[in-house]
Parts: C-alpha cells; structure tokens; sequence
C-alpha cells in the first residue's frame, strides 16, 4: 500500500502506469496492487498506515483487526485522532476525534488499534441497542476479549454513547451461537415469560444428550434457533436423532426461525403455550 503521489513524485511509477489495472485505489492517492484482495482489513490498515498515520483504528473496523467481522469489506472503516486535529472528510472513512489514554492503543497488523476492550467498548458505545448486544456477544464467543473486560472498558467511557455501552455490555451474555440466537435471547428477556437458561445442558440416563439454546428445565421445554447450519450434509439425521433423545427423555422443543423473529407476538404465544401446564 502506498500513497500514488509520493511514487510518481519518486520516479517509480509514471501517472499512466498508476491509473493502470495493475494497482487498485483504495482511498484518495492510496494504491494496492490489483492482485491484493481488498477486504476491511486492508483498508483499514491502508488508512491507518498511509493516509492518517496518526490515527487509531476504532470501532467496528478494530474488531476487523481483531479477528471479528463486524463490518464488510466496503464498509466505511472507523478511525480516531487527538481532539485538537483537523477534520478530514475522505469518502470511505468515518474519523471521531477524541483523545485516547495511552494503555487503551496497541500495535496489530501494523498500525495503531484500540485494544480488544475498548474495542468492543466503542462498538457498543455506537450502534442502535439490540446491534450492540449482537456485536458483543460475537466478541466475546470468539474468544477475542472476556466480558468482564468489556463491562470493565465500558464502564471507563464518557461522552456520547457511554450509556448505550454500558447497557449492552450488561445484556450481553456471549453465550450466543449466532446473531440471531441473540436477537431470540434479548426478546425472551423483554417478555413476560420466565427466563430460560442458555445453552442449557440437558442430562438423561446419567448422561448429557444435548445442549438446547433456552431452555426451562422445570417445565421440560426447549426453544432452538433453527439456523440455515442445519441444511448441511448429514446435519438432518444428526437433528433427528437428537430430537429423538430429547423426546424421550420427555422434553418439547419449539423451534424458531428468521421468519418467527419478524412476528414476535405469535412466538411468544407459542412459547408460553409450551410452558403451560
């Protein structure tokens, strides 16, 4: 990655040459080779490192770095400067300026990114509620920072969206197996029904035969996202047969799906006619 001007200036490469299939722009007078497949990592990186080498990558575009993807590959990539900077409006990126305490800015990849903590910390400071308890459940279950470090990070935040953190962080559970089995917990939650138990292992003949997204333990009843993993080859002889085991070891399982989450009102009415004595 390289910035166009200072390779034409230097004689490396003529402007015809730049404007050739054989380098990519990645961002105003910043240039990859064409053979680099662009992902939000690399722009990331190519904005952090050529165009604002004094910046911080923050936000969702940190949790890229971090392993995490947040964000796509075209996706506006989140940065931050010191407060007394210039604003800089370049298309394709989002610049927040604020200053950031020395112990909270690592090294990743090669540029300047907060770490995982405040990473996840400025992720939930930013999005709409339910997407911040989705984002931080995802980084938590892929092990990239713990919860409690992320409560902890959230808890040091002021300004704007410092709440909206803090509240997320005290929804999350990181227990999720997907975004939507998130989505399916923060609705349970919101309603009148008992709290169920997440991925609750169920135990039967002195042996555990399943793990169920929610479960009520009390009432025998289990919900389970119905995700589209479940159309993989082999997959719908290994679910019948653990329904089988569920079944006689005398538990009911509603399943949900995408299309439940949209009427929330007839899933909890299933639901609570499940739980029904």
């Amino acid at each position: 990655m390289f910035r166009g001007s200072r390779v034409v200036r230097d004689g490396v490469l003529t402007p015809r040459q730049l404007r050739s299939s054989a380098w990519r722009r990645l961002f105003p007078d910043v240039y990859a080779h064409a053979d680099v497949p662009v992902d939000h990592a690399l722009r990331a990186r190519a904005a952090a490192s050529v165009l604002l080498p004094d910046a911080v990558v923050s936000g969702s575009s940190a949790a890229v770095l971090w392993g995490v993807d947040l964000v796509g590959p075209h996706d506006d990539v989140e940065l931050t400067r010191a407060a007394g900077t210039h604003p800089v409006r370049v298309p394709g990126l989002r610049v927040r300026r604020t200053d950031l305490h020395p112990d909270v800015v690592w090294c990743r990849a090669g540029v300047r990114v907060l770490t995982p903590e405040a990473s996840a910390a400025s992720v939930a400071a930013a999005l709409p509620p339910v997407d911040a308890v989705v984002a931080l459940d995802r980084l938590v279950l892929s092990g990239v920072v713990e919860l409690a470090a992320v409560r902890a990070a959230a808890g040091t935040l002021t300004g704007a969206g410092a709440r909206r953190a803090r509240t997320a962080a005290a929804r999350a559970d990181g227990l999720a197996q997907s975004p939507q089995e998130t989505r399916l917990r923060l609705l349970l939650h919101a309603s009148r029904l008992p709290r169920p138990i997440a991925q609750h292992r169920i135990r039967y003949g002195g042996r555990e035969i399943a793990r169920v997204d929610f479960g009520w333990p009390e009432q025998r009843v289990a919900v389970e996202y119905d995700g589209l993993w479940h159309a993989e080859p082999g997959q719908f002889a290994r679910d019948r047969a653990r329904l089988n085991r569920l079944t006689a070891a005398g538990w009911r399982i509603v399943f949900v799906t995408a299309a439940d989450l949209h009427a929330p009102e007839h899933l909890l009415a299933r639901i609570a006619a499940a739980l029904a004595p």
